[in-house]
Formats: structure tokens, C-alpha cells, sequence
């Protein structure tokens, strides 16, 4: 035999219900003051009905608690949604104001993430493909007990593999992988270490290759000064008792030379 409901809860659904019936009387009857005053008075109603209903907001922000956002950013913007329900209500509907304002509120909210909640922002038409796939997987996963293929999600969705590969590619702009995670390979201690750096050779490699032909042009001796300097380290002394010249000798060869590829490189840069 089946026991029935003790003396504690018949008297918590009977409070609940007392409850309930007193939020929607003292609404009507704030909904009416509302349309009643003007200005200032009209603005205190309707932060009276704000504050009434503060606790649907939080209630339906705390459904979507578990997609990374704080739970007070959710809050607010589900106040957002609340405010919007009361400015938009028609007493006249003859419809419970909650009933009114749930969709509306959640409404807020899935905009929020589709709007705001995406790291890297990509085009409207792929978030509102990515809610379908999402569907669509779940509806398919629930009829054959496993992960659909895309072919599977394709079909049921009515759109083409192409399409959804591409709104699962999407999928990743919205919780990326932080740099400081560990590899999902194994194979490094964090994402960040996969990543290539900046190389300083790659301008040094530019440079050399602008100014090879300029120095392949030169006269033998003053290429082997430049070496001699430049690549083997050696002072204007040592150069000029290596080629068995004075040092002034060398340092006006030098000079030259040096001012001769500088002049040159200036003619190869492209006019702006």
C-alpha cells in the first residue's frame, strides 16, 4: 500500500500555493498602479514588479549555469529579459505574468551566449547552425543509443555534410583551449609549447640575400676586405698587414665600399 502525503508536506504544498496566489495578486495589482502613474511613480512600480520577480531570474539564470559564465553575469542579464517582459505585458491577455516572462527571459539569455559568449566571433548564421547540430545530435544520439555520424546528423537536420562539418569546426570559437592546458596528446607538458616562436634569422636571411649580388659585384680586394673585417673579426691593422698596405689605406677602402653598397641598396628599395 502506497503511503500518502504527510501532515508537513500537505502543509508546505498548501504554503507554496498560498505563496503563489499572493506573488500573482500583489502583480495584477502592481501591473495595475503601473498603468495607472506617470514619471516618477510609474518608475517605482515597475522597479517594485523588478524586485518582485528577481527570484524567476535567478531561477531560470541557474539553468544555464553550467556553460562557463558567471553565474551573476547570468543574473543580470536575465534582469535584463525581466525588465523587457514587464514592458512588454498586455493585461488585457488574461495570462499569468510568469508564464509571460519565462520565455522572454530565456530568450535573453540564449542571445547573451549566441551573441557574447563566443571567444572568436564567427558569423550569425554558424551560431544558429551550431544550436541545430546540437539538437540533431541529441535527438539522434537518444533514437540509436550512440554517437551519431555526420551522415546521421546531416539527415536529420536537412542539411548537407558539408554544412555540418563546418558548424562542428565553429563549435571550437566558443570554449578554446587555453595555452596552459596539458597537451591532449601527451606528448608536451602544455599547449603552449607546441607553439613556434619568432625566429630572428628570418630577417638576417632577407638582408644576406638583398645584399649577395651587391657584394658579388664587388672588385676582389675590396670583397676581401669586407671578409676579412666583418666575417673573420679582424682589426684595420691586421687587414692592412695582411694585405700588406697601411691602415689608412684599408680604412678608406672600407669606407668606400661600405658607402658604395649603402647607395646601391637604396636604388633596389621600391619607390612608395
Amino acid at each position: 500500500m502506497t503511503a500518502g502525503p504527510t501532515a508537513r508536506q500537505v502543509s508546505t504544498t498548501h504554503q507554496r500555493s498560498n505563496d503563489t496566489n499572493d506573488i500573482h495578486a500583489r502583480t495584477a495589482e502592481l501591473f495595475a498602479q503601473m498603468q495607472a502613474a506617470e514619471g516618477d511613480e510609474a518608475a517605482r512600480v515597475r522597479d517594485a514588479l523588478v524586485e518582485l520577480h528577481l527570484p524567476l531570474a535567478e531561477y531560470l539564470a541557474r539553468r544555464f549555469g553550467n556553460r562557463g559564465e558567471p553565474h551573476e553575469d547570468l543574473v543580470q542579464v536575465a534582469t535584463i529579459g525581466l525588465i523587457k517582459a514587464i514592458d512588454r505585458f498586455d493585461t488585457d491577455r488574461g495570462v499569468a505574468f510568469s508564464t509571460f516572462a519565462t520565455p522572454t527571459i530565456m530568450g535573453e539569455v540564449k542571445r547573451h551566449f549566441r551573441d557574447r559568449g563566443w571567444t572568436i566571433r564567427v558569423p550569425r548564421r554558424l551560431q544558429e547552425m551550431q544550436a541545430i547540430i546540437n539538437q540533431a545530435v541529441a535527438d539522434v544520439g537518444q533514437q540509436l543509443g550512440r554517437s551519431p555520424t555526420v551522415a546521421e546528423i546531416a539527415k536529420h537536420a536537412g542539411l548537407s555534410e558539408e554544412e555540418i562539418l563546418e558548424g562542428l569546426e565553429s563549435a571550437n570559437a566558443y570554449s578554446p583551449l587555453s595555452l596552459d592546458a596539458p597537451d591532449p596528446g601527451g606528448e608536451v607538458g602544455a599547449v603552449i609549447e607546441q607553439l613556434g616562436d619568432y625566429d630572428d634569422a628570418l630577417d638576417a636571411v632577407v638582408d644576406r640575400e638583398t645584399v649577395k649580388p651587391l657584394l658579388d659585384a664587388l672588385d676582389p680586394r675590396a670583397k676581401r676586405i669586407l671578409l676579412l673585417r666583418f666575417f673573420r673579426n679582424m682589426t684595420q691593422s691586421q687587414i692592412a698587414e695582411e694585405l700588406g698596405i697601411s691602415q689608412m689605406h684599408v680604412s678608406r677602402l672600407l669606407s668606400r665600399t661600405l658607402a658604395d653598397l649603402r647607395r646601391n641598396l637604396e636604388d633596389q628599395r621600391p619607390t612608395p
